[in-house]
């Protein structure tokens, strides 16, 4: 598999300029995105098989990867939870396809979202990784409008080495992400 755009991005020149913005002593010490994770939670599968069938395709063909079905910890008798049953899948991108999933989605699937101003720069957890919330698949060119059943959003995780929210924050501006201006 080839190379991405984005991650001959990274060292080429987003290195560089985050070594001379945060002067770091090493190349190594700058941020970089280690795996995207990408999580569904699906309350209905406990009932509805084929919502989980139709999940699982839907991830794999947005990701190029197979998801796996997340299994419930414990039973939650309100919730009509029993222990061991399928709640949600994930998947954990790493390498050429981490990169050429983060690719599409700065670059393809962010700017589709309807009225799209720009992402919460907020939503970074204190250690510089960032956690996306996406309402609908049809963002995403590689779900086509007929073949969706329902509905349903998704979580992306991109999990950096940075320090600090600040030092996530310039990584991904400078891969791209569309921060909004508060």
């Amino acid at each position: 598999m080839a190379s991405s755009k984005l991650k001959s991005l990274y060292q080429e020149t987003i290195v560089p300029k985050l070594v001379s913005q945060f002067q770091y002593t090493n190349v190594h010490q700058a941020p970089k995105v280690i795996k995207v994770t990408i999580n569904r939670g699906l309350g209905e599968a406990a009932q509805n098989a084929k919502a989980l069938e139709a999940s699982l395709a839907e991830i794999a063909l947005i990701s190029g990867q197979k998801p796996v079905v997340t299994r419930a910890k414990k039973a939650i008798a309100g919730f009509k939870i029993r222990q061991g049953m399928p709640v949600g899948i994930m998947v954990t991108l790493r390498g050429d396809k981490m990169y050429a999933f983060l690719d599409r989605l700065i670059n393809l699937s962010l700017p589709r979202i309807r009225d799209f101003r720009g992402i919460s720069p907020k939503s970074f957890d204190g250690r510089g990784n960032y956690t996306l919330g996406v309402r609908e698949q049809l963002i995403f060119p590689e779900v086509e409008y007929d073949n969706v059943d329902q509905v349903r959003g998704m979580d992306i995780s991109i999990i950096t080495t940075a320090k600090s929210d600040e030092e996530g924050r310039a990584l991904l501006k400078e891969m791209g992400m569309p921060f909004r201006e508060n």
